[in-house]
């Protein structure tokens, strides 16, 4: 009998000791959970959700521990165990890797229930709404996904980029700011050098802190006449990476304002040189932009080719530079396949965007050389702005007839006022020269002339807005 009280006192203290080491090891593992240690928690909560499978606590501490150390199959099993649970982390964590799988439909679901749960409780929902509102965006991109093909890529160090592009001579030149400007503080910015070597784009931090866009031209032998980008294309975060296509008046950059997803995304604006305005900037769709840095975006029109960066799946240190084939009329991969239209979106595999029997061997080699300008002078009548990427400079350039008949009205209109501003020079250049009789008669002569010309100076804006409305419906139904 007292044997068998013995070994039951002793069973008793052996669950107490295991009960103590398990609590322990849960503490540590907590512990290491919420330093950020993920990966040194991750083996003890494994064991303890296989040891209790149904526990919300463990699916919702080694989902976010498989999720943090990138093993996102078991992380997405887990997580949504914890939200069936209703664990309210859960539906933030699950809501993040949606959005990195490109699920953003998911996503939205899973912040619009976290951000319920928090208004709740009367918690500040402020900075949930913003990755909400981001996802959605994210979403509406996807079903817009361009058909872009991306025939090669290189994953370089992050600081040296720049080392994978080789532009065309006509391409002009891209540096490094503290290169170009030889410079010793550490600006982590880009200077685009255009072919006649005359204008230079470039980003450097302001008062504030903030990088904004600038421009300057070579006046002789030194560059001056520092220019800051207005308002509507500089944003209120960072903006920077300018790139100019060879029109110099096609503006790629990159900003974390403006819109953008997530970290530096991708725009466009264009510099309308008879208003010296910008038009407002257009960002970007995917597989360009994603919730990652996407920035350098560089189209060199003599090769037909295109690069740009991406931090995506990379590791800090690390970017990957694209090499595509751009596509002027920016097609979208059309149809009802989600599946199809994410994965294009992600850039998981870029041969996913090959044509079937598509041979690119030339055209990576392309990317690499170096060449000479042979470049011919553009006739240019006039310059006649359709959309982002679309720039007329000829009657022959325009494609529609209705279109063609209404800017040879702007020609004409413009032409009129020509001719009434060089009429009304000499009128006013005889009335400063005339006696008092003379000044008399010319009087009502300038008077008229001036009221003929203000009522000119709105129509030609109004026929160049009717020539490209017309012109943009023409390219759609001839697509």
């Amino acid at each position: 009998m007292i044997r068998v009280v013995r070994r039951f006192i002793y069973l008793i203290g052996i669950v107490l000791y295991c009960n103590s080491l398990f609590a322990q090891s849960l503490d540590q593992a907590k512990k290491l959970y919420v330093e950020g240690q993920y990966a040194e928690a991750k083996p003890a909560f494994e064991r303890f959700v296989k040891q209790a499978p149904n526990n919300a606590s463990y699916n919702l501490w080694y989902g976010v521990c498989c999720y943090k150390t990138g093993d996102l199959e078991n992380a997405q099993k887990y997580l949504e165990i914890a939200v069936k649970r209703r664990v309210q982390e859960a539906y933030l964590h699950l809501g993040e890797l949606y959005a990195d799988i490109y699920h953003f439909d998911k996503a939205a679901g899973m912040y619009e229930e976290y951000i319920a749960q928090l208004t709740k409780k009367k918690q500040d929902v402020e900075a949930f709404q913003r990755r909400l509102e981001h996802v959605e965006k994210a979403q509406r991109m996807v079903e817009r996904v361009e058909n872009i093909q991306i025939i090669d890529s290189m994953v370089v160090n992050k600081n040296d980029f720049l080392s994978a592009y080789t532009l065309s001579e006509e391409g002009g030149s891209l540096a490094t700011y503290t290169d170009f400007f030889n410079s010793a503080g550490q600006v982590s910015s880009t200077v685009y050098m255009n072919e006649k070597g005359d204008k230079i784009h470039y980003a450097h931090p302001t008062n504030d802190n903030r990088y904004c866009l600038f421009t300057q031209s070579r006046l002789l032998d030194v560059w001056g006449d520092e220019k800051q980008l207005p308002l509507n294309v500089n944003s209120s975060d960072d903006d920077n990476f300018p790139f100019v296509l060879s029109d110099g008046v096609t503006i790629y950059y990159a900003s974390k304002g403006n819109g953008s997803i997530g970290g530096y995304d991708l725009f466009v604006t264009r510099y309308n040189s008879n208003s010296e305005t910008y038009l407002t900037p257009e960002q970007l769709g995917m597989p360009f932009n994603s919730f990652s840095n996407d920035y350098m975006l560089v189209i060199d029109e003599t090769k037909n080719l295109g690069w740009f960066v991406s931090d995506r799946r990379q590791p800090e240190d690390k970017v990957c530079v694209y090499l595509f084939i751009p596509d002027n009329q920016r097609s979208r991969i059309e149809g009802d396949d989600i599946e199809l239209k994410q994965t294009r979106a992600a850039i998981l595999s870029i041969k996913d965007s090959w044509k079937p029997g598509g041979n690119y061997t030339e055209l990576i080699r392309l990317a690499h050389l170096e060449i000479p300008s042979r470049k011919e002078e553009i006739r240019k009548d006039f310059e006649f702005i359709i959309n982002n990427t679309i720039t007329y400079y000829t009657l022959d350039d325009i494609k529609s007839p209705e279109a063609k008949s209404h800017y040879q009205k702007v020609i004409e209109l413009n032409k009129q006022i020509n001719e009434l501003n060089t009429r009304l020079e000499e009128l006013r250049s005889n009335y400063s020269k005339g006696n008092k009789s003379r000044k008399e008669q010319l009087q009502s002569t300038i008077l008229q002339a001036e009221e003929q010309l203000y009522s000119l100076y709105k129509q030609p804006g109004e026929w160049e807005k009717k020539a490209r409305n017309a012109e943009i419906n023409y390219l759609k139904l001839n697509r």
